[in-house]
């Protein structure tokens, strides 16, 4: 790439190589849209009222895995817009991190279903199946595979992106990545290898503890996914207006140039 610093936009001081829409986040994006419709898709239109007051029920379940869904999302597109690579490892490791997201797409429902239910009755999680009857939605010797198996996704996920970042850093001489932008792109490989620790914790720790104990486990890995991540924001702040500094005042001095 030898797009010159002037030629490209840039947002928040890091420039914008992947300003148009290419074939593999088309494919992205339908993969993502196909994985959000596979969490809310139902298997009939409830014909009852008390069947519509079932289906309601789901909705904080939906909401919660449709929110993480847009947010990985989010970071996808983040990744494109910067650095707008299309060469064969961005594909691999992209093509891998679709597959994740449509493999844990049902563990995810189920998963986020469990915890809703378990939060809003007591006694044993139930489940009404489709003829009526009331199944457990769990057994206790199956309770921690749950966490590990979500676990698990977490890691995976964030350990994509990682590498996904990190082959970004190999080519920062390619892409010219000025001092800011090299900097961002490692602070993004630390944070997603941080949350993808925190994936493997919360698996590991629910097998060890195991049974429905073994969920409080996950609760406190999950829990510090976004404490670590304003922590890591908080350090790296300031070396990054340290970064910026330059460039503001390079533009003044421009502008007052002119």
């Amino acid at each position: 790439m030898t797009t010159s610093d002037i030629a490209l936009p840039a947002t928040g001081g890091f420039r914008l190589r992947g300003e148009h829409l290419n074939r593999v986040e088309a494919l992205s994006d339908v993969v993502f849209g196909f994985a959000l419709t596979l969490l809310g898709v139902s298997v009939e239109v409830p014909k009852t009222f008390d069947q519509l007051l079932g289906t309601m029920r789901e909705f904080p379940a939906f909401a919660i895995c449709f929110a993480i869904l847009i947010s990985l999302w989010h970071d996808h597109y983040k990744f494109f817009r910067r650095y707008g690579l299309e060469d064969r490892r961005t594909i691999f490791l992209n093509g891998l991190l679709l597959f994740i997201v449509i493999l844990y797409v049902y563990p995810l429902k189920f998963l986020f279903s469990l915890l809703v239910t378990l939060s809003t009755t007591t006694g044993d999680p139930m489940a009404r199946m489709p003829d009526g009857k009331l199944l457990l939605m769990i057994r206790t010797d199956q309770a921690q595979w749950i966490t590990f198996i979500y676990g698990i996704g977490v890691a995976a996920v964030y350990a994509v992106l990682a590498l996904l970042y990190a082959h970004a850093l190999r080519l920062r001489g390619t892409l010219h990545l000025n001092p800011l932008e090299a900097f961002e792109t490692r602070e993004r490989i630390v944070g997603n290898l941080l949350r993808s620790l925190l994936g493997l914790t919360a698996a590991c720790g629910a097998v060890a503890i195991g049974g429905y104990s073994g969920r409080w486990a996950g609760y406190a890995a999950f829990g510090l996914i976004p404490v670590v991540g304003i922590i890591h924001h908080s350090i790296a702040k300031r070396r990054r207006e340290q970064l910026i500094a330059p460039k503001k005042q390079e533009t003044r001095d421009a502008a007052d140039t002119l």
